[in-house]
């Protein structure tokens, strides 16, 4: 699994004018991409991994904070174009994102496994034609892969 975590002080989706997810933050808004062997115990890995991810702003003494040190909001939307591969010709290819029946069960995953370690989570719409709307806080963006 890949994810591009961005650090954001707000962040929304929306699919056809319907805001379907939103944060305020500080926290995380996260692009999900799965591969073809993926799995639920990566899922949790991922879910582990971001929501304990030291990115956010310092506490005091100066030491970064993860959203589960804050209880930051996370917004987790599904992108297959995280997979996409551009070594080759002027079109990339999408043969390493795993097909949405198995992709969007491991998506899901991810969400259960951070609303099951107590994260407060907003979501996109599997397979819709999203826009994403956000306030990068640094810039500060990172790629995590499990």
């Amino acid at each position: 699994m890949r994810a591009v975590v961005q650090r954001v002080t707000e962040a929304r989706v929306t699919v056809a004018g319907e805001t379907v997810g939103a944060i305020e933050g500080p926290g995380l808004c996260v692009l999900v991409g799965v591969t073809h062997g993926d799995t639920p115990a990566k899922a949790a890995q991922l879910a582990r991994k971001l929501w304990t991810l030291r990115i956010l702003p310092v506490d005091d003494e100066g030491v970064e904070q993860s959203c589960s040190d804050i209880g930051g909001p996370l917004l987790v939307i599904s992108q297959f174009t995280l997979y996409g591969d551009a070594r080759k010709g002027r079109r990339p290819t999408w043969t390493a994102a795993a097909p949405g029946p198995v992709a969007e069960p491991l998506v899901d995953e991810v969400v259960a496994q951070l609303r099951a370690l107590g994260a407060k989570v907003e979501t996109g719409r599997f397979g819709a034609d999203m826009q994403v709307a956000l306030v990068n806080d640094g810039p500060f963006t990172v790629l995590v892969e499990v």
